[in-house]
C-alpha cells in the first residue's frame, strides 16, 4: 500500500505543527489537548524545520527538570527529520520507522509537508493489506 493511500484514511484538518519559538510548555500542552504524541516544528506550516514528540519532553524533563517546559520548541527538536513521500510503499515506511526507533514521519511532496503518518497508522495499513490477501487466498482455494 503506498503512503498516499494511508493519508486518504487519516481525519482531514492538517498537521499539527507549532512553531520553532513557541515554549516547549505549549508544545506539550498542544500534544496532551489533542491527544497526540508528536508536532512537527514548521514556522509557516508548511515547510519542515523539525519534529518534537512526548519522549523528547519526556528526556528532557528527566534530565534538566521542569525547567525545560519554558525553553524554545527548536532546543528539543529533531531538526534531521527522516521523511517520505506519498509513492513510497508502507512496508518500507515501517522498516525506517521500526529501525530508526520513531514512531512518526511527515509526508513531504516537492519540499511541501503534506501529511503526518504514525507507526500506528502504517501497521493498520499493513492489516488491512494482509487481512485482503488472505481472503483472496481463501476465495481461490475454495474456488470463488
Amino acid at each position: 500500500m503506498l503512503v498516499s493511500k494511508i493519508l486518504e484514511t487519516k481525519p482531514e484538518g492538517g498537521v499539527i505543527s507549532v512553531k520553532p519559538d513557541s515554549s516547549v510548555a505549549d508544545a506539550a500542552q498542544l500534544l496532551s489537548q489533542k491527544g497526540i504524541g508528536t508536532v512537527v516544528v514548521s514556522s509557516d506550516g508548511q515547510q519542515l524545520d523539525g519534529i518534537l514528540s512526548e519522549r523528547d519532553i519526556v528526556r528532557a524533563l528527566g534530565a534538566s527538570g521542569p525547567g525545560c517546559l519554558q525553553d524554545k520548541v527548536s532546543s528539543l527538536m529533531t531538526a534531521a527529520v527522516k521523511t517520505c513521500g506519498p509513492d513510497e510503499q508502507a512496508v518500507g515506511v515501517l522498516e525506517k520507522m521500526t529501525q530508526g526507533r520513531f514512531r512518526h514521519m511527515p509526508v513531504m511532496d516537492g519540499g511541501k509537508m503534506i501529511g503526518l503518518i504514525s507507526i500506528g497508522d502504517v501497521v493498520k495499513a499493513r492489516l488491512a493489506e494482509l487481512s485482503m490477501e488472505k481472503n483472496a487466498l481463501e476465495g481461490m482455494i475454495m474456488g470463488h
